[in-house]
């Protein structure tokens, strides 16, 4: 498999990510960060943050130690802005707000959100309509837990369309979740990369149109 690039540097990497590839080595497959170092001819990169096997989009990974322990830093410091758009089905509780509370296992390496606040997930969203039972959900994490977005859309009641486990089972072409922004400060500069997906339903023009709306609009505050 060719990972498509995003940008390269002498420090790091970025890929837009397959839906259905896992970040870790699964069993008797070789490793994304193995895969990638080939396609690169480098001996090894290094992964520094994460997306699950079903979520497309940017991934970020450095390109020797010293790189790695600087981003990952980034990452750690909750200092990289990242934007992720998923598509739903149903209408959501509330159209925008903040999602919050502590996140527990549950069955099947499921994770439900609690009201508790000790150590919570937080993601900042809104949404739009782009056609009849089709919304756009705009998702900026401000914490890095597990399964965080696929859990936080949930408890909105609106599950995201092709979630093999939190969602309603519909088949579909995939999970419509996508990382589609990253920004973040390196070596004293600041660097921005998007990426739209172009696959399943959010390949449709309805969506397609307001995911470059909004990518356009998030920059600009971004770069303010």
């Amino acid at each position: 498999m060719i990972f498509p690039i995003i940008a390269q540097t002498a420090d790091f990497v970025v890929i837009d990510k397959p839906q259905g590839i896992s970040v870790h080595k699964d069993e008797q497959e070789i490793g994304l960060t193995t895969l990638l170092a080939k396609q690169l001819n480098v001996e090894q990169v290094w992964l520094v943050h994460r997306l699950d096997k079903s979520t497309s989009g940017l991934l970020l990974f450095a390109l020797h130690k010293s790189a790695a322990a600087e981003l990952s830093a980034c990452f750690a410091q909750h200092q990289v802005q990242k934007i992720y758009f998923a598509l739903a089905q149903e209408k959501p509780k509330k159209k925008q707000g903040l999602i919050r509370g502590d996140m527990v296992r549950t069955r099947r390496g499921m994770w439900k959100l609690t009201q508790e606040q000790q150590h919570p997930a937080i993601t900042r969203f809104y949404s739009v309509s782009c056609e009849s039972k089709l919304r756009l959900f705009v998702l900026k994490p401000q914490t890095g837990k597990t399964h965080q977005l696929r859990v936080a859309m949930k408890s909105l009641g609106s599950p995201i369309l092709g979630d093999p486990l939190y969602g309603n089972r519909q088949t579909t072409a995939r999970c419509h979740l996508h990382s589609a922004l990253l920004a973040f400060h390196f070596s004293g500069q600041f660097f921005c990369y998007t990426c739209l997906p172009t696959d399943g339903d959010f390949d449709k023009e309805s969506v397609k149109v307001q995911m470059t709306q909004i990518i356009q609009q998030e920059i600009a505050e971004i770069q303010q």
